[in-house]
């Protein structure tokens, strides 16, 4: 897998690639140019991250047609995700027939006309809705003076732009390809070609339809949870210049001065990802005193020990070091980016360890944030407050692994953890969360089934579904929302329509704890039976046992529980009141 952008050439060879045992999903794209390549590459570069997109594509120019019809194909298809991608030529084009003096409402119209869209499919479907924003393009009427009047061309774009920025804020389920920024980014001469626009009435050019089509798949991809998690940094002339066991803390190449600057600009890059909630560890070659210097006395230094998660400096195997990482992180390789100067160190953790993505720094340090901004390595479909917590969370599980190898049983180990936890009914305060823990879980999930925070809301106001969350805490801190179960009546039975727990605190007896809730509550709504179901992924294998190790009757892929013979599951957490 690539994390740039192939040429369209390589991803049209893509389409002749067996798809077969791919996940699938149905995607429909609407347009009001030609998006015939853009279908192409969309298809080539999903097959290239692992995807098949089945993709419908509307007729040229029909998005109202197919949108307000409610017996048309668009909906026949019954979509997953729906890409609406409108131009900038389109735009201006409109714009120029306009009477001069009604010019001033165009983003308006534009808006209302897309806020409509996003309110027809969301009655009609479950889609998640992509918009296409609008480049912007030189004014060629008022000049610089475009930025002080309202019937100018520039600001109506740019108020338009900023309108689908709160839209996407209004609708959960509504998400922005960033055209414009791609646009910045690459350059209008080479994102733009007059010809194919003339010709063939496409204006995005050969080489940047397979970066809209990357900005498309990689939103796909996060919001069915496919994402990196965990930024792995080593040291010497990639957090900062020069090499600290030879050179000495006044002597490696930090802050404002010079090349200095540069490894900064990194930092503060992986500063404002952990805020965001990824998760920063360090593993570097070194001795791990003498790597620490840096952290905790210089001046310059942007990233501190209490920005990681983890620290591992030592001599041994780069990629042995990352193994263990992961295991102490409890994530997948997949999820996780390691940054190193040194080709062999590269090669290396790509080759043992092949679903870690090790991207190809330049030589130049000053290309490292550039070259990286074009990867765009950590796209989210969500962000909630407790993001922010979440190196600190990690921390205190090390603590735990740390308690954990004093005790002489694991049933000693829990219970002098003095967990309490707490089971609760869905409530707006944690959809944020909620829907984030569906898009995010993958290994312990039992169906798979993601939700955004507009299906959440949903949920709540009452469509046959009911929602609980379970919060931990222990006496090294709180755990936070780390499960939640959602049941859907059915002939007087709750059908588990999910059951996701974070990898987090496995083996804490928070299932045990979750189920003897459960049935309590299923008891007092009169419920005679839970229904389980288990469907295979290429990740959840951890939890193909589950029904069966907590006493439901069946095999495979369905299990059953009866209520009335219930007998509570032993575990060491306290019911918080």
């Amino acid at each position: 897998m690539s994390n740039i952008a192939p040429s369209l050439t390589i991803l049209r060879k893509n389409l002749k690639k067996d798809a077969t045992g791919l996940t699938q999903k149905r995607v429909a794209i609407l347009g009001d140019e030609a998006t015939q390549l853009l279908v192409q590459a969309i298809t080539g570069y999903g097959i290239d991250q692992g995807i098949y997109l089945n993709i419908w594509e509307g007729d040229y120019d029909q998005i109202d047609l197919q949108i307000h019809d409610p017996g048309s194909d668009f909906y026949l298809t019954d979509p997953e995700f729906v890409l609406i991608h409108k131009s900038t030529a389109k735009l201006w084009a409109k714009y120029a027939t306009m009477e001069a003096g009604a010019r001033s409402g165009l983003a308006d119209q534009l808006l209302a006309a897309f806020a409509q869209y996003a309110e027809l499919i969301n009655a009609r479907t479950q889609a998640r809705i992509i918009l296409s924003n609008f480049p912007e393009q030189p004014d060629l009427v008022f000049g610089n003076f475009a930025n002080k009047t309202e019937y100018s061309f520039l600001y109506q774009i740019r108020k338009l732009n900023l309108g689908l920025m709160d839209l996407a804020q209004r609708y959960e389920n509504v998400f922005i390809n960033d055209v414009a920024a791609l646009q910045h980014r690459i350059g209008k001469a080479q994102a733009l070609d007059r010809k194919v626009w003339i010709n063939a009435s496409m204006s995005g050019s050969m080489e940047f339809v397979p970066q809209m089509a990357k900005n498309v798949v990689d939103i796909i991809q996060a919001v069915n949870g496919k994402f990196k998690k965990c930024l792995i940094l080593d040291l010497d002339n990639t957090t900062w210049g020069g090499i600290i066991g030879d050179d000495g803390m006044e002597g490696i190449q930090i802050g404002n001065l010079g090349l200095g600057k540069a490894f900064t600009e990194l930092q503060r890059w992986a500063k404002n990802l952990k805020e965001r909630g990824i998760i920063l560890a360090i593993c570097s070659k070194n001795t791990e005193s003498v790597a620490k210097v840096p952290f905790e006395a210089h001046p310059d230094m942007v990233l501190r020990l209490s920005d990681l998660a983890m620290f591992v400096a030592n001599w041994e195997n780069k990629a042995d070091n990352i193994r263990y990482i992961q295991q102490v992180l409890n994530i997948g390789f997949d999820s996780m980016v390691f940054l190193d100067d040194n080709p062999f160190e590269r090669n290396l953790v790509r080759t043992e360890l092949p679903a870690v993505t090790v991207p190809e720094l330049p030589e130049d340090p000053a290309e490292y944030l550039p070259y990286l901004e074009q990867l765009n390595l950590f796209e989210t479909a969500s962000y909630s407050q407790e993001d922010a917590k979440r190196t600190k969370k990690y921390q205190q599980e090390a603590q735990r692994n740390q308690l954990k190898q004093n005790f002489g049983s694991i049933d000693e180990f829990l219970q002098g953890l003095n967990m309490k936890g707490s089971f609760k009914a869905f409530d707006s305060f944690h959809i944020p969360r909620i829907a984030q823990l569906t898009q995010r879980s993958n290994q312990f999930n039992l169906r798979t089934v993601r939700y955004d925070e507009q299906q959440v809301r949903q949920m709540m106001k009452g469509n046959g579904k009911k929602g609980f969350y379970i919060k931990l805490e222990d006496k090294f801190g709180e755990y936070g929302l780390i499960s939640l179960l959602i049941v859907e009546a059915s002939e007087g039975d709750w059908k588990i329509d999910t059951w996701i727990m974070s990898c987090r605190v496995l083996k804490r007896g928070v299932e045990k704890f979750a189920l003897n809730q459960l049935v309590e509550a299923a008891r007092q709504a009169g419920v005679k039976r839970l229904l389980g179901e288990y469907l295979p992924t290429a990740k959840n294998a951890l939890v193909k046992d589950h029904y069966k190790e907590l006493g439901f009757q069946g095999e495979g892929q369905n299990w059953s529980l009866e209520v009335a013979s219930y007998e509570a599951k032993a575990h060491f957490i306290q019911e918080e009141a």
